[in-house]
């Protein structure tokens, strides 16, 4: 039997995918439904050249392999209705906004204040860390994107999905970026800093 692949993994390599120059990336056998698929419309409305091939039902779930490519974002509004379809996804998609053109806002997440760690918080913090213009605000964030960002000493808070934002936002850091607890990423995604190194050997 095959098991559709969780979009939330796949969500990491699909910015990477869209923010890394020379980028073109397949993810197969990724979970479609539309309940998960937020983060795939988000990313289409931000311009990301995000191609869904061979869709087709396994389990009778909806499945497709994903292609991602390097391409220029814009930044957008991401609230109301979706964001229950992406909440898992909404630290990547921070990261996302931080190379795309003009002012990403996110509202109605005031959720993730309650996750394995206060994730407004942490990705705002530690993001501005590395040079990033974020505000925070109670149920969200303000991220301008274009800005240079530079290596630093972060944080994950021992949270999976902060770990992994970070890492995909060092990708395009200049320098070097030391993520303490790193290893909270094992927790949904044991392989995950293997396959970025493989992936990306020479950034």
């Amino acid at each position: 039997m095959i098991v559709p692949g969780d979009i939330s993994s796949a969500a990491f390599w699909l910015v990477a995918g869209a923010i890394v120059p020379g980028s073109d990336l397949w993810i197969e056998n990724v979970g479609v439904n539309p309940t998960r698929t937020g983060v795939i419309e988000i990313l289409q409305q931000m311009d990301a050249d995000l191609t869904l091939h061979h869709q087709r039902l396994v389990a009778g779930e909806p499945v497709a392999d994903l292609q991602i490519r390097y391409s220029s974002l814009k930044g957008c509004v991401i609230e109301g209705s979706v964001i229950p379809r992406l909440i898992d996804e909404i630290p990547i998609l921070a990261v996302a906004a931080l190379f795309a053109q003009g002012t990403t806002l996110i509202r109605d997440a005031g959720e993730l204040r309650v996750k394995e760690s206060d994730r407004l918080t942490a990705m705002a913090t530690q993001l501005q860390k590395m040079g990033a213009q974020i505000t925070e605000h109670p149920d969200g964030l303000e991220i301008r994107g274009g800005a240079r960002l530079e290596g630093a000493e972060v944080n994950s808070f021992g949270d999976h999905r902060v770990a992994m934002s970070l890492a995909i936002a060092a990708l395009n850091a200049q320098g070097t970026t030391h993520i303490q607890q790193a290893q909270a990423a094992a927790i949904s995604y044991p392989d995950f800093a293997a396959t970025l190194q493989q992936l990306w050997q020479n950034t």
